[in-house]
This record gives structure tokens, sequence and C-alpha cells, in this order.
């Protein structure tokens, strides 16, 4: 059986493809693991590749997985993190402020809520980027105005003035704001999301309608598509079952291992 990995090299000449084949490898048993922020100072001794020197210790590589809802981000994460032995980070639960506003008049607070969100995002990024440990995050920041904002503008929920506002201060956030080493995305059709989502099983989640997240599909390529500012490796998880096939998993580690480490291998089925 053959699974195609596609990784996507920021240059300005554009993107190449790279195909591996699968391999019997194994991994270790998963365990669920936190993160808090304020944690982040004793991970400075850990074994998972701090630079340490004179100077104020730094985080070594920092991965976001992206993709989306019911894809398998939380999973996904959680497994990275137990095989590279780096820190997982899944977003805060905090309440927004604008949440009970935005239901009851989405055009009217969609804005607001956006740039609530963004805000959030946008600090939690940038303390990632400051922690003294390799960190693996559930969602990136982009994801936020390239894939939910830009959603609710399609909708009608953001006017054209206030999107415009959105998008010129997240693309002047953007470019101070150092990238992650890694972005992987989780690439899944629609039905296969739908039965992710049903298996899960979430309350707030019965009502999302297949048009909803073929609408985020949708947004998500062309996302892809123009993302540069670091490298993308590309999971097709139609055909991937990295929870029940180890073989999976490892494949996966192995590719971002190669990344990171600026290897590069490709083989042919001769």
């Amino acid at each position: 059986m053959w699974i195609t990995l596609v990784v996507l090299a920021g240059q300005v000449s554009g993107f190449y493809p790279l195909f591996l084949k699968l391999g019997a490898l194994s991994r270790r048993p998963v365990q669920n693991a936190e993160l808090l922020l304020q944690s982040s100072e004793q991970a400075d001794q850990k074994k998972n590749g701090v630079i340490c020197s004179g100077e104020k210790a730094r985080m070594e590589k920092f991965i976001a997985v992206a993709g989306n809802i019911g894809v398998g981000k939380t999973t996904l994460v959680n497994l990275l993190s137990e095989e590279l032995g780096w820190m997982p980070f899944y977003e805060p639960v905090t309440e927004n402020p604008y949440l009970a506003d935005f239901y009851e008049d989405m055009p009217a607070w969609g804005f607001h809520s956006q740039i609530y969100f963004l805000m959030r995002r946008l600090r939690i990024h940038r303390k990632l980027m400051d922690m003294s440990a390799s960190v693996i995050q559930d969602r990136s920041v982009y994801e936020d105005a390239e894939i939910f904002a830009h959603n609710l503008f399609l909708q009608g929920a953001i006017n054209d003035r206030d999107y415009g506002t959105y998008r010129e201060l997240y693309q002047v956030l953007v470019e101070f704001l150092p990238p992650p080493d890694l972005v992987i995305y989780l690439r899944a059709s629609v039905p296969t999301l739908i039965h992710r989502i049903a298996r899960r099983d979430r309350d707030y989640e019965r009502t999302i309608s297949a048009d909803y997240l073929a609408d985020l599909n949708e947004l998500y390529e062309s996302w892809v598509d123009d993302f540069q500012l670091c490298p993308v490796l590309i999971l097709p998880c139609d055909d991937l079952d990295y929870v029940a096939k180890p073989q999976h998993l490892a494949l996966i580690v192995d590719k971002v291992r190669g990344i990171l480490m600026g290897k590069e291998e490709v083989q042919f089925n001769l």
C-alpha cells in the first residue's frame, strides 16, 4: 500500500512535492499530556532539544498542526508529542466576552468577536515562541484569519469595511510574528470529517452541516496553496490512520524529523 505525503516548502519559485513509501515501524504507548504556559521554565533541562549556552535557553522547534473540524488535530498532537518527547499545547478554554452578543446579532458583533479571537491567538503564538522547549500546537494563528474570519465574511457576518480592517491588522501583525518551523496540514474529505465528528459525539458539534465543512475545506485548501512562511507537510487523512496503524504514525514521525533536520528522501516504486 502507498500513502502519499506532500511537503510544500515555501520558496519564491513555488512548491515541490515529495512522495514516500510506508515503512513497518513501531511506536511507544500514548500518554495524554497537558501544557500550561506558566510551566515553560520547568522544561529547561528536559531531553527535548533545548539549546543552552551562556544566553537564555530558547525553544528549538515549533510545529503547528492545522486542519478542519474533526480531522484529528488533537489526537496527532498527543501522538507526536509522545514520540518526539516534545510539549503539546492545546488552546486554553477561555470565554470570548463577545460571543453571546455575536450569536444574537452576527453582523453587528462578528468583527469584535474575531478581533478578540485573533488577539488571544497571537498572544499564545508569541508566548510559544519564547518557550525554552520544543512545542507542538493544536491549531495555528493563521487559521483564525484565513479560515474562520474569512468564512464569516463570506457569509455576511462581517461587512467589507470591518473585514478590510481586520485583514490589514492581521497581515501587519503576522509580519512581526516568527512563523513555526513546520505546519502539518491534515486534509480530509467531508464524509471523513462527518464520520469522525459523529464518532466523538460532542453536543456542540451535532449541528455542524456538511456544507459548512465543505466551505471550510475550500478555504483551507486555498490557504495552504498560498502559504509560504514555512514548510507545510500535508497528510491525506482519508487514507492515514495514525491511531490504529503504528506504521502510519511512524511514517509521519520520520517525515517530520527529516524536514526539521533539512533532510529529504524520495522513494520510487520501481
